[in-house]
């Protein structure tokens, strides 16, 4: 299959960037799985945006580096907050119905890092909300092909050309057909990342099922730089229930006044870790949370919401009370027992202003990259909107540089005529659960060099492993995860045993300092 553009993931930042495309050109969008499978529909709390008189630019610019931990790219923190209300405007005007006050005016909450309400959202479920109005936007255009059940393997360069060439130059990739079970090749002018992150590197997670890398280890395969992976989020209140996972209690939960108590003493605990209290950055909260958790070996602390009277939390919070009273908790009458968890993956593919990673025709859009908004922890709510910009900008460079882009070449079809079928995919299922569970035990909230030095042993073996099942046996969706979760468990690893120093999401018992100036760590192939 040809197209002008081709974009893998049909999360915000892909269905963005398809919709501005399309304008102008022929687009394909893969998807993993079904349609509506990525992270978007998972967001609960919603879209940071200077939306009223009170608040300013430099108020949210402020708390996004605050909340980087001064790691962050200044000129990139301001594109993308000086790009926030036109973003609402666009997605208000396809749709989203955002809710809005007795005045008809954007309702506005607030969460932990802000210094204002700045929160545009739909109820608790605002992911949901956008990729219902960008995908009904992008399956009613004639120019936008959706491709769901498409699993990218590969990028396409020039040594994958029918005359081999040594070009970084990406022209498309190769995709495994679920449905067929074959591998098919799919050409593009210009390729957008658009793949998400890599929460599923780890054993706790409120990531989806196909948060695995992907386009962080295809673009490292690419000849791509990745930048800052020893940042990874974890968020400080994921729902402690054994026969649900991964269920996320919003930001917004301790925005409108939710309080943390050590269920053991009874006590608010907030106040011996930050003046700001439940409201302090992800990451102060999540190592709080971590440090109750073990100090008295706990399964869970408690969050409490029910002191702001039932009326107020089933209109705020309708989605979590009616999924946790299925569950038999009533949070209008009891809290909440939470966990920390992965959710965010902070670094990633770097890219420019444009969206451009270091490999010509090869572009990357949201979580999957590490464009400098973040810094050193993402502040709540910047990741949406950090999609919407970014999955604009990528695409308005291609149109505006179409004609110097690389010009498709004849590219070879998928040969899997020297590997056979597997009999033995129990390698695949057991080498994904070391990985998880490693990850979290070594590389987790709190690390030590020991305990990086240990998981570092541990990929290295399990890398050989994983490469000698790939070169003998046809590949899987399975396969195919696990060869790119190996790739960033083993960069997530590399890049925090080189941070010596405590940052933001990197806290290390060995290096438990700041240091004075900050310096993004860098890795390339």
């Amino acid at each position: 299959m040809n197209f002008d553009v081709l974009i893998i993931g049909t999360g915000a930042a892909g269905l963005t960037a398809a919709l501005n495309l399309a304008q102008h050109y022929k687009v394909g969008v893969l998807a993993k799985g079904a349609l509506g499978g990525g992270a978007t529909e998972w967001a609960q709390g919603g879209i940071a945006a200077v939306l009223e008189d009170e608040d300013s630019f430099d108020n949210h610019i402020r708390d996004t580096i605050i909340a980087g931990a001064g790691l962050n790219d200044p000129d990139i923190v301001e594109m993308v907050v000086e790009g926030a209300p036109a973003a609402i405007q666009r997605l208000a005007e396809l749709g989203v119905p955002f809710n809005l006050d007795e005045d008809g005016d954007w309702h506005l909450t607030r969460e932990g890092g802000h210094s204002h309400r700045r929160i545009v959202h739909v109820h608790d479920a605002t992911g949901w909300a956008v990729a219902q109005a960008l995908e009904k936007a992008a399956v009613a255009n004639d120019n936008i092909t959706l491709l769901p059940g498409m699993v990218a393997i590969d990028l396409i360069q020039g040594k994958h050309g029918k005359e081999f060439s040594t070009s970084g130059d990406v022209y498309g990739t190769y995709a495994l057909n679920r449905a067929k079970g074959e591998v098919e090749t799919l050409t593009a002018r210009a390729t957008i990342l658009a793949t998400g992150g890599a929460g599923r590197t780890y054993l706790f997670s409120t990531a989806p099922r196909g948060a695995t890398g992907d386009g962080i280890a295809m673009a490292w395969r690419a000849g791509c730089r990745v930048s800052n992976m020893e940042f990874m989020q974890f968020h400080p209140t994921c729902l402690y229930n054994l026969e649900v996972k991964n269920f996320l209690i919003t930001e917004a939960v301790r925005g409108e006044g939710g309080i943390l108590i050590n269920p053991e003493s009874g006590e608010r605990f907030m106040a011996n870790y930050d003046d700001r209290l439940e409201l302090a950055p992800r990451d102060i909260v999540a190592r709080a949370n971590d440090a109750e958790i073990k100090r008295d070996g706990l399964d869970y602390v408690h969050l409490d919401i029910s002191h702001r009277g039932e009326d107020f939390v089933r209109e705020h919070f309708p989605n979590i009370y009616d999924k946790l009273i299925g569950l038999g908790t009533d949070i209008t009458k009891e809290p909440i027992p939470v966990v920390p968890a992965q959710h965010y993956t902070c670094g990633g593919v770097m890219v420019d202003a444009h969206g451009r990673t270091d490999a010509p025709g090869l572009y990357a859009a949201g979580e999957v990259t590490m464009s400098g908004l973040h810094g050193a922890n993402r502040l709540a709510s910047n990741s949406l909107l950090e999609c919407f910009v970014f999955g604009d900008a990528a695409a308005n460079h291609i149109r505006e540089c179409w004609d110097k882009l690389p010009e498709p070449i004849a590219v070879k079809d998928w040969d899997e005529s020297r590997v056979s079928d597997s009999d033995e995919e129990v390698v695949i299922q057991q080498c994904w659960g070391e990985i998880r569970r490693f990850m979290w035990n070594f590389v987790g909230i709190v690390r030590t060099t020991k305990r990086l030095e240990r998981a570092r042993n541990r990929i290295e073996l399990l890398r050989r492993e994983v490469d000698d099942y790939y070169g003998s046996f046809r590949v899987t969706p399975d396969l195919i995860e696990l060869r790119n979760l190996v790739v960033v468990a083993d960069l997530i690893i590399r890049s925090a045993l080189s941070r010596r120093e405590s940052r933001g999401l990197h806290y290390t018992l060995d290096y438990p300092e700041t240091n004075e100036h900050p310096v993004d760590t860098v890795l390339a192939p």
